[in-house]
């Protein structure tokens, strides 16, 4: 064999072949990075919703437990009544809002 019959499995190793190898294996780190990237901020988009959706009843029940406890003085405790409260509505909330954007995904 003579070196211009060389096997095609040695073509395959040639210098423009390994270029075009190396730019398409970067191509592709590059768009997994920048899908892995919106993924994670999708993420902490998600934990803050679920956040302020659970917190914010939960801060209104207890600014509205804290006044009823000071207008009318019960036996019992409008504050923590109304945090738990607070904290079951939203927790549907956050329930309804995943399950929502669940099924459109």
């Amino acid at each position: 064999m003579t070196n211009k019959e060389e096997p095609m499995d040695e073509n395959n190793h040639s210098p423009e072949r390994k270029l075009v190898d190396k730019i398409e294996s970067d191509a592709e780190k590059k768009l997994q990075a920048k899908k892995r990237g919106s993924e994670i901020i999708f993420g902490f988009g998600t934990f803050g919703m679920i956040g302020w959706s659970i917190a914010v009843p939960a801060l209104i029940g207890a600014a509205l437990g804290m006044y009823l406890d000071n207008k009318f003085n019960p036996g019992f405790s409008w504050t923590l009544t109304l945090i738990f409260s607070g904290v079951i509505i939203g927790c549907i909330n956050a329930w309804r809002w995943i399950k929502k954007k669940s099924l459109e995904n």
